[in-house]
């Protein structure tokens, strides 16, 4: 039988292959600076990298009879435009009759189609990438605003230090990651010179 659900490895193996993952010196949208980046859209332009990472996502929440139950009256919502392409291949897995995407404007989160409230189906949030938490933290709020209820979390990358749940709800992803964070340029060169002259001792 066909393991629906990729392993850690072989998603780590496409990553690499086409570039999404990548090792230098980055600093991130909160000041941090390490050793590693993501740039998921490298891997989602090839349509079967995205249908397979989609489609595996979307098999760990149909596994779970209270989300399964309730389709396909479910929404499916991406926090922001970055996970909009897993937002859509995990639809199309689940058949859900609804995506939505919200967006940061003004300082604020919000949805940019009309929606009112009872317009949204019990959701499903989904992202590229879960590094500190915040956007699906405020996804979560908004759904609660219209009326809806959040009955699912996922995204393909979780950074190990990123939450687990959301109040309450299991984050599923398909591979978790490790990233050491430095406050300064400073901390991050001495941190790589060591992790360097350890690497030669070993060889």
């Amino acid at each position: 039988m066909v393991n629906l659900v990729p392993s850690s490895d072989s998603v780590m193996r496409i990553l690499r292959e086409t570039g999404a993952y990548r090792k230098g010196h980055f600093v991130y949208p909160n000041g941090k600076h390490a050793s590693h980046y993501f740039q998921m859209p490298l891997a989602f332009r090839y349509y079967d990298n995205a249908r397979v990472m989609s489609v595996g996502l979307s098999r760990m929440f149909r596994m779970e009879k209270s989300i399964s139950s309730r389709l396909p009256k479910v929404s499916i919502i991406s926090p922001s435009p970055g996970g909009i392409v897993v937002a859509f291949g995990v639809r199309e897995a689940l058949g859900a009759e609804q995506i939505y995407w919200a967006e940061r404007e003004e300082g604020k989160r919000q949805f940019r189609q009309y929606i009112g409230e009872g317009d949204v189906h019990p959701a499903i949030i989904v992202d590229d990438i879960l590094r500190s938490g915040n956007a699906i933290k405020e996804t979560v709020e908004l759904v609660k605003e219209l009326g809806s209820e959040v009955i699912g979390i996922g995204a393909i990358i979780k950074f190990e230090d990123a939450p687990n749940e959301f109040e309450g709800i299991p984050v599923k992803s398909l591979t978790s990651f490790e990233v050491n964070f430095y406050d300064t340029k400073e901390e991050w060169e001495k941190s790589k010179n060591a992790s360097d002259k350890a690497e030669e001792k070993v060889r």
